[in-house]
């Protein structure tokens, strides 16, 4: 009898013994990951350097999640890297320009983005609109990026001067992921008769970094102000994070890692990411991503059919791996 329960209390000793040092494991995979460690991956992202660039809109823009219709043939771009998303539709210009000075050394082309009709067209709303643009990546590198080899994405942003900004309080601008899971979720119908009707089972959501401004007569301070609003925390709240306290060249970027996390982190100017440009560590909406399968950015505005968003220009947005 002393044998059996001395071999079974060694067998409980080396069930927590393993299970201290998977804790461990994960807890040494929690450590943040700087957005552009790794390779780069070639086939995706775009330095907008091709004098022919250009993108197909296809318009009237998709709005299926405004009034369900979806307008094919959907929009794309020439060089097969950005598509046009079937929920809200692409921003109504996407112009190669030249780079804004104090850009990325040698960097020649860059991509305005910005929009009017950011609803129904013909159909203004008056309240909160949003356009997407949405990198192609999935498809060209054929499939989805498992977290465990830590993608990351890194893109430059040129924020004009605050007098150039549309005045609005709210979101101006989002850089965000598209991210997979398998967790429990609440449908967006609330569920079933009697009460919420909770599923298991494969989750897309979309963590980023949204602009957010707020004109000074709107918060009775003597000045405009901005801010990074995080997308989100463990409940699915957004969050206010880093000020904005200069216009010009920033670097964003987003990193997610083997143990599901997403790591934020900014920077003015366009020198590369480093540790000292962390913003915060999350799990949004209490998810565990398991796969990374794009990245997108929103252009938005007050949807009353006159007035233009603010003029955002984005450069060199690229995804990188840790292992491929």
């Amino acid at each position: 009898m002393k044998t059996a329960l001395t071999t079974l209390a060694a067998k409980i000793i080396l069930l927590f013994s393993f299970i201290i040092v998977v804790v461990l494991i994960t807890d040494a995979a929690a450590e943040p990951v700087v957005p552009g460690t790794g390779k780069v991956i070639p086939q995706v992202g775009d330095n907008f350097e091709d004098e022919n660039w250009s993108f197909e809109h296809n318009f009237p823009k998709s709005t299926q999640e405004l009034n369900k219709n979806v307008a094919y043939p959907t929009g794309f771009a020439k060089n097969d890297r950005w598509y046009e998303g079937i929920k809200r539709g692409q921003p109504d210009t996407l112009k190669q320009v030249p780079t804004p000075k104090k850009g990325i050394e040698g960097s020649k082309g860059s991509l305005l983005l910005r929009s009017v009709h950011t609803g129904i067209y013909g159909r203004p709303s008056h309240f909160f609109g949003q356009d997407d643009f949405i990198a192609n990546v999935a498809e060209r590198i054929g499939g989805a990026i498992p977290v465990s080899q830590t993608p990351s994405v890194v893109v430059r942003v040129f924020m004009p001067k605050v007098a150039e900004w549309e005045h609005r309080s709210g979101t101006t601008f989002a850089f965000r992921t598209d991210l997979k899971t398998t967790a429990w979720h609440t449908p967006d119908d609330g569920g079933g008769l009697f009460g919420p009707r909770r599923t298991y089972g494969k989750q897309t959501y979309w963590p980023g970094m949204m602009i957010q401004y707020e004109p000074k007569e709107d918060t009775g301070r003597e000045y405009d102000t901005a801010y990074f609003n995080l997308r989100s925390d463990s409940y699915g709240h957004d969050f206010k994070s880093k000020s904005i306290g200069k216009t010009g060249w920033w670097t964003l970027g987003i990193s997610i890692t083997p143990d599901g996390k997403v790591h934020y982190y900014a920077s003015e100017g366009v020198d590369a990411l480093s540790e000292k440009d962390y913003i915060t560590t999350r799990n949004p909406y209490g998810y565990r991503a398991e796969h990374f399968a794009t990245f997108f950015f929103d252009v938005c505005n007050k949807d009353d059919g006159r007035t233009p968003s603010t003029a955002w220009i984005i450069d060199d947005p690229a995804v990188y791996t840790v292992k491929r």
